[in-house]
């Protein structure tokens, strides 16, 4: 009988291939990850230009101790951790959504215009008719992240931008760009827009008061369900289309689910706190190297840890601005832009070696 020659797997192909945690591993991180959050709580309920102690903190909570306390904590902070949190979670969900769909490991709602499309929305309802609350800024936002979104699926799936994610992410720069520029033209030429804009434009968890912020979190919730339940359908496109197919997958209604979730998910936190970057770019990535890629762990650990960085970021902008508060998008872009070129040279040097 002939003997089949043993096969055996190359090195380099055994460094480059995913590896996948054990589940108890993946099970092991969530509760730590839900145990950062709620310290990242405590510390932004306590912790700003004024340190607050924890029993105080407590008794604000409930009603009691100083009034001032009580109108620094009961307040301004708990708006605040809650608006952190509705948005950190909005944003590392698209991101993780995003990323899945176009196979761009730097895709970032963010970078590739979708807060810019939520932000020219809402500006356009500014120039319209004026300071609005959120029942009427989440349309716009919604409208205006939802036509962002289709032009920048539509283009990953374009054959210029197709496996290549230098090229997408080079669009996305440029079209996010065409949009600011649309929106500060039409701030520029309404003096009402531009005082109710300029504030929000920069990324602030206290754009808008908690009564404001609790009616949105049906966006939120319906986004992050819809991306639960999309994150095994995006594990098996990873393989390709015509695999995904093969095993049950509809590609197109998938893609078009994924664009209604990143819609809901990044207009509810454009709204809510201006648009905010590199927080859905940061987060998937940190996540992924802990737990792999598997989707099925990394959304669920992306939709808590990004509240978790988000409140850490507003807490050192008020820390650091020792009473002249440094807004949450400021702290985020500063950390996000060197992390980003840190990630894009490290891809490049494995690829040269």
């Amino acid at each position: 009988m002939t003997a089949f020659p043993e096969v055996r797997e190359h090195p380099e192909a055994r460094e480059t291939r995913p590896r996948r945690p054990s589940r108890t591993r993946a099970l092991g991180v969530l509760p730590a990850a839900v145990a950062l959050l709620a310290l990242c709580v405590v510390l932004s309920l306590a912790v700003g230009a004024r340190f607050v102690p924890f029993d105080e903190v407590v008794g604000a909570l409930v009603g009691g101790g100083d009034a001032g306390v009580q109108g620094i904590v009961g307040t301004l902070r708990v708006n605040r951790t809650v608006n952190a949190i509705v948005c950190g979670a909005a944003l590392g969900g698209a991101g993780v959504l995003m990323q899945a769909l176009t196979r761009n490991p730097i895709a970032d709602p963010g970078m590739l215009g979708v807060n810019a499309g939520a932000s020219f929305g809402v500006v356009l309802g500014l120039s319209a008719f004026g300071a609005l609350g959120s029942a009427y800024t989440i349309w716009f936002a919604l409208a205006g992240a939802a036509g962002a979104a289709a032009v920048v699926f539509g283009f990953s799936a374009s054959r210029f931008a197709a496996g290549s994610p230098v090229r997408l992410t080079l669009a996305g720069v440029a079209f996010s760009a065409v949009l600011v520029g649309a929106a500060q033209a039409l701030v520029l030429t309404d003096e009402r827009a531009l005082d109710a804009f300029r504030f929000w434009r920069v990324g602030s968890l206290t754009a808008r008061p908690l009564e404001e912020a609790l009616p949105l979190l049906g966006f939120v919730a319906a986004g992050t369900l819809l991306a639960l339940c999309l994150a095994p359908a995006l594990d098996l496109m990873s393989l390709g289309d015509d695999s995904a197919i093969a095993l049950g997958v509809r590609p197109r209604a998938v893609r078009a689910l994924v664009l209604v979730a990143v819609t809901l998910l990044c207009g509810t936190a454009t709204a809510l706190a201006g648009p905010i970057s590199f927080v859905g770019l940061v987060v998937p990535h940190l996540v992924r190297s802990v737990v792999g890629p598997d989707l099925r762990w990394v959304l669920p650990l992306s939709l808590v840890s990004a509240p978790a960085l988000l409140l850490i970021a507003d807490v050192a902008g008020r820390v650091i601005g020792r009473g002249a508060e440094v807004q949450v998008g400021v702290v985020t872009a500063l950390v996000g832009g060197p992390l980003l070129i840190a990630f894009i040279s490290g891809r490049r040097r494995a690829r040269l070696s």
